[in-house]
């Protein structure tokens, strides 16, 4: 299934030219979906560009997914059309009532200010505050992250001696995570910033864990334990060149900067640098949308935020004393019962016996909040066929 966006929005015409799934709004209207619901608060000056490169990453997926524009009104934006914003974005007052499946909040170019220094910084906590209610998972990206595990959890940032700035390869940390299904032991993405959050920090928070990071650059991903909130440090979302503009802008200011390590061929700036994080940058988000957003959000939008409490595996039955919201509604269809009994092998007469289910996850498996069966219903009959038409 692909992205939903509106027919005019630039990204439109440059998505379809790389062969992206593009739904425009007059096709997505004949269709009988409920889609799922985000809505991306773009920090960063290049609007247009930043708003492209993370609606790459969501299209390529099964899923039907309509995105919302976010911006704050409380910062002047000097790098995009006031045409532009007026057209496809939207203000916090806008959309204040809404619920939404998912939400991404972008960096921002912003990390040598202390937080509280940052013009729009008291908009940014109404909205951060505002998700806690009416969005089911949101993911932060660089800044956005650094930002948000502040407002959030607490953990500040610290500044770097020099920019931390190329394509650096990192460590799976949690290799259960369905945030990391798929991904090789190593593997690589950019980042591009100043300051950065100590690996030591989150792993002394009780609310959060680690994911994945490098030997280099530091923290790359950390969740929290209840999956809700999910921080990227660097930049999966980014361009081959993306770097490499950033670089020539920063010697075109007179900046003492160093040339992005690992990017260039033989950290030559005048090769052309080759992207070697793209697999790994689509199935992150992937697998967001899917496991955290998809699986486990509610079918009815109003019922985000309703005391929400992330799913737990069967087999994990969760201690908490807080009530646990349904995570069935009446607009969802409940999964259909199937008897899978299997004669012995040669013997058709004989008195049938029962298969295991092979469909639930193994005990120990961590399902980190995720079970795609969650809303089955009780029966101590397996759910489904391997081959219902063998």
């Amino acid at each position: 299934m692909p992205i939903r966006i509106p027919d005019a929005l630039p990204a439109t015409e440059t998505l379809e030219n790389e062969n992206i799934f593009v739904m425009t709004e007059n096709r997505a209207m004949h269709q009988d979906i409920r889609p799922l619901k985000l809505v991306l608060l773009n920090l960063m000056p290049t609007k247009i560009v930043t708003e492209t490169q993370i609606l790459r990453k969501l299209s390529n997926t099964p899923l039907q997914v309509e995105v919302e524009l976010l911006q704050t009104v409380s910062h002047d934006a000097k790098n995009v059309s006031e045409e532009h914003l007026a057209t496809f974005y939207r203000s916090f007052d806008q959309i204040k009532n809404e619920r939404f499946d998912g939400m991404i909040i972008t960096g921002a170019p912003v990390e040598l200010l202390d937080f509280e220094d940052v013009d729009y910084w008291d908009e940014l906590c109404t909205i951060m505050e505002w998700s806690k209610t009416n969005v089911h998972s949101t993911l932060h990206i660089c800044w956005g992250a650094q930002a948000a595990i502040y407002y959030h959890y607490g953990v500040s940032k610290h500044e770097l001696d020099a920019k931390c700035s190329g394509v650096f390869p990192h460590q799976v940390v949690k290799a259960s995570s369905p945030l990391l299904r798929g991904f090789d032991d190593v593997f690589f993405a950019p980042h591009s910033r100043y300051t950065e959050v100590s690996a030591d920090d989150i792993e002394a928070n009780d609310k959060l864990e680690l994911l994945a990071i490098s030997d280099e650059a530091g923290v790359y991903a950390a969740k929290s334990k209840d999956s809700r909130h999910f921080f990227v440090f660097g930049h999966p979302e980014y361009d081959a060149d993306t770097l490499r503009l950033e670089y020539e802008r920063d010697v075109a200011r007179g900046l003492d900067i160093a040339v992005p390590a690992h990017y260039f061929p033989n950290d030559d700036p005048s090769q052309k640098p080759h992207s070697t994080w793209r697999s790994h940058a689509q199935l992150l988000y992937t697998n967001w949308l899917n496991y955290y957003v998809y699986q486990t959000t509610p079918y009815d939008l109003d019922q985000v935020g309703e005391a929400e409490v992330a799913p737990t595996n069967a087999a994990e039955p969760t201690t908490s004393a807080e009530p646990t919201a349904p995570t069935t509604s009446a607009k969802r269809p409940a999964y259909t019962v199937r008897p899978t009994t299997k004669s012995a092998p040669g013997a058709a007469n004989s008195p049938t016996h029962k298969r295991t289910d092979e469909f639930i996850r193994p005990e120990k498996e961590d399902d980190d909040g995720y079970d795609p069966f969650s809303d089955r219903p009780p029966t101590p009959e397996p759910l489904f066929e391997r081959d219902p038409w063998a």
